[in-house]
């Protein structure tokens, strides 16, 4: 089963070895014939879904932007990637900027957008330079710029830094950042699709997404969706950096077994304990037991089993793992990048880590516990964005799947195994 490890030392592609590989033939053809709707019928028949964790099919997303009334459009590709432990957005763009760029330019062209924008974390130097140089050899070529290949169509690309707090990479707070203003999030209605970047349609997709773009163009909707599977066709990169004696990024089709990616490409815990729980999509999913890996890689099977892919980040943990101070942690960092507009999330965030450190500390009984279920449904879709309902996989599942450690810390105040204090 073919994998692809994507490192730091690969190095950026050139525009030369890009152009080499049929890069940029999909772009000159279609702007060349002059069907933009093209684009978008293909990337509808691929199937595509967003890579940024809310898996949106990216067709309808455009679909969005298409119909919605504007005398401009924009394309802004999410690079900011601060979910924590996530590094494929970052070597995705340091290693090829070219596959992303050209992802951007089908989407502007595909939506009617003059104009797209890279919103990068501001501490992705090497990602920046990289992409940066490729807008500035795309140019040089003819392929941005005004009167593409003898048409009338013109598009502009800008590289924007996004800051580093976790909201920052919401769609509506990039908006808002490239807008000159504090990365927050906006209250939705209306979405960025209809009512985006200076009030205008606007289509945001993760970079991941951007650079699968080309090929399906170039190969067709057909080519993409014999990959993966039905519910999930192609490829996804994810990011084992911790825990594991192969630490790296791995790019495999939908649903190939996760048991291959944590055991053949990870090479299984750098811990001579056996797996004791996985966290397969970031903090906001919900932990899994050792039959996870079970699970084909599918968007439809790790929502059936109570969790997520999210962007892909996945975390292994080796029995003998204290859950009760993990879910803290989890809690703990959503509590810190509440951004502080919507009293609901601040209450609720907050709430939940005051729970947990009772519970952690054995000040608490199970009915104190049991409010973890009443602050998550009062708070739940109270938010401005999706921050305010990511807090209830992991805390919810590590409740009910590690049952015993929360009973053992409440009589107890330590983790199973410790001396009692």
């Amino acid at each position: 089963m073919e994998r692809i490890l994507l490192t730091s030392e690969s190095g950026p592609e050139s525009f030369a070895a890009y152009q080499n590989q049929g890069g940029y033939s999909a772009w000159q053809r279609v702007v060349g014939a002059g069907d933009p709707a093209a684009v978008l019928t293909e990337v509808t028949a691929s199937g595509l879904r967003g890579r940024g964790g809310a898996a949106f099919p990216v067709g309808r997303k455009w679909q969005f932007a298409v119909e919605a009334p504007g005398e401009r459009k924009y394309v802004v590709g999410n690079g900011g990637e601060d979910e924590p432990g996530s590094h494929k957005d970052r070597l995705l763009m340091e290693n090829y900027p070219h596959k992303v760029l050209e992802g951007l330019l089908l989407a502007c062209y595909a939506i009617g957008a003059g104009e797209g924008y890279l919103y990068v974390n501001l501490h992705y130097a090497p990602a920046l330079a990289s992409l940066e140089r490729a807008i500035d050899e795309a140019t040089a070529a003819g392929y941005v710029g005004e009167r593409l290949f003898g048409t009338d169509y013109s598009v502009a690309v800008h590289v924007h830094r996004a800051p580093t707090t976790y909201v920052a990479g919401e769609d509506s707070a990039a908006i808002e950042n490239i807008e000159g203003k504090e990365a927050l999030p906006r209250q939705k209605p209306p979405y960025p699709a209809t009512e985006g970047l200076h009030g205008m349609p606007t289509a945001v997709n993760n970079v991941e997404t951007l650079a699968n773009v080309a090929p399906i163009v170039a190969r067709g909707g057909d080519w993409y969706r014999s990959i993966g599977t039905a519910d999930s066709p192609g490829t996804m990169l994810y990011t084992m950096m911790e825990r594991v004696r192969r630490p790296g990024i791995y790019e495999l089709p939908f649903g190939t077994p996760m048991r291959h990616l944590y055991e053949e490409c990870a090479g299984g815990l750098d811990d001579p304990r056996p797996l004791r729980a996985i966290l397969p999509g970031g903090p906001s999913s919900g932990f899994l037991g050792p039959d996870g890996l079970d699970l084909p890689l599918d968007y439809q099977a790790f929502r059936d089993a109570g969790s997520s892919l999210g962007c892909g980040v996945m975390t292994f943990y080796p029995e003998g793992t204290g859950m009760v101070e993990e879910t803290l942690r989890i809690a703990q960092f959503f509590a810190a990048e509440s951004c502080g507009q919507c009293p609901a999330c601040q209450m609720e965030t907050q709430q939940l880590v005051r729970i947990l450190q009772q519970v952690q500390a054995g000040k608490a009984n199970a009915a104190v516990l049991g409010s973890v279920d009443r602050v998550i449904q009062f708070a739940r879709g109270k938010g401005f964005c999706s921050l305010i309902n990511m807090p209830a996989p992991p805390i919810q599942s590590a409740v009910r799947l590690f049952a015993a450690d929360f009973e053992h810390h409440l009589e107890h105040g330590t983790c199973p195994g410790q001396a009692d204090s």
